[in-house]
């Protein structure tokens, strides 16, 4: 399973970030090459979110564990 981990950021509360599963292998179609070139799925799910800014991404590999930025 691979994923893509954003660290996003509260618009009206920037030092409140926290990390958001955007995507994962099992419900999109994702491999290794998009997800470390930015991967499309990032963009699409930062525009349906407007009060949030991305504050930084990763991807992932495995199961993961609850975490925070």
């Amino acid at each position: 399973m691979i994923k893509i981990i954003a660290v996003l950021c509260s618009l009206s509360s920037p030092a409140n970030c926290y990390d958001r599963t955007v995507t994962t292998s099992d419900f999109a179609a994702i491999w290794v090459q998009s997800c470390l070139m930015g991967a499309p799925q990032l963009a699409e799910w930062m525009r349906k979110h407007p009060a949030e800014r991305l504050a930084g991404w990763r991807c992932e590999v495995g199961k993961r564990e609850g975490r925070r930025a």
